[in-house]
């Protein structure tokens, strides 16, 4: 599946030598601002809910069929993540917080491509602090039921000096 993905990505995404190099935002349809909005909306709830340490609800941000990868890692459907692998963490956890955050968003028909770059610490219940540099990168498609996570890749180190 992820293959097919990137393949129709990479395809979608070839440069027009015709066209320009950016559009101006006034060329957009009306309905690619609310749909940037829609998506910006989505990773925002899905953050939030990181920062609450409480993922009640997110399985509705996410298709059925997703997949996440995590720092070298396939974690799997999003569902079998929260299972096995957010759900516990999150659980571990005495706070979460995100700062520096900022989100890129591009819509290509009904696939919206979303990069995001923040730094976050964690502070667990056993009192240990983990300060990281993270990206994400995130396939969104839309759906009947609005802009859900197909594909989310995420990678974290730890900060120049840390």
């Amino acid at each position: 599946m992820t293959t097919m993905i990137a393949a129709a990505l990479a395809a979608h995404a070839a440069p027009d030598t015709h066209a320009s190099a950016a559009a101006p935002v006034a060329a957009q349809p009306a309905s690619a601002s609310e749909d940037e909005s829609a998506v910006r909306a989505a990773l925002a709830r899905y953050k939030s809910a990181i920062e609450r340490l409480d993922a009640s609800g997110t399985e509705a941000l996410f298709t059925e069929d997703s997949a996440v990868f995590e720092t070298g890692g396939v974690e799997g459907t999003y569902k079998e993540d929260l299972a096995h692998h957010l759900g516990p963490e999150l659980a571990a956890f005495r706070s979460f917080a995100f700062s520096d955050y900022t989100v890129a968003v591009r819509i290509e028909g009904d696939i919206a491509l979303a990069t995001e770059t923040y730094n976050y610490r964690i502070e667990r219940k056993t009192g240990e602090i983990a300060t990281r540099k993270g990206v994400a990168t995130s396939v969104l498609m839309r759906t009947a039921d609005g802009w859900k996570i197909l594909v989310m890749h995420n990678s974290a180190r730890k900060p120049k000096g840390a």
